[in-house]
């Protein structure tokens, strides 16, 4: 198995779970939706880890890999706003928590970097 389709099958490893994980535990993610959204949180949760879900299938395929990869770059920095309200919601939260949430910011910019990075893989492979 060439590095790149070992890098795709782990974004797309690491989708399928941070998707399973909307369903499994939806109320870890229904207090990061911003308020802004219309509806109700519990739905933008599920409807974020289906999109994940979806995402993740796309990936790991060869045939669909470089536009999920792009569609997954793009869903990285359209849930930014949700990270950010985590973190200034925990503000008042012991010191651990308060950097596991900012320390997930940082992290929002390679997640993009390797999901394009699958994308032109996936590309320079076709």
């Amino acid at each position: 198995m060439s590095r790149s389709d070992r890098s795709s099958l782990l974004l797309a490893g690491l989708l399928a779970a941070a998707g399973t994980t909307h369903f499994t535990t939806p109320r870890r993610f229904d207090h990061i939706v911003p308020r802004s959204l219309p509806g109700s949180p519990r739905a933008w949760t599920y409807a974020s880890g289906a999109a994940e879900l979806a995402l993740a299938a796309g990936v790991a395929l060869p045939q669909t890999r470089r536009v999920a990869a792009l569609a997954t770059a793009a869903f990285f920095v359209g849930v930014f706003p949700a990270n950010v309200k985590m973190a200034v919601d925990r503000r008042r939260r012991p010191a651990p928590q308060q950097a596991a949430a900012w320390g997930r910011l940082p992290l929002q910019l390679p997640l993009v970097l390797w999901a394009r990075g699958v994308a032109k893989s996936a590309e320079r492979a076709a």
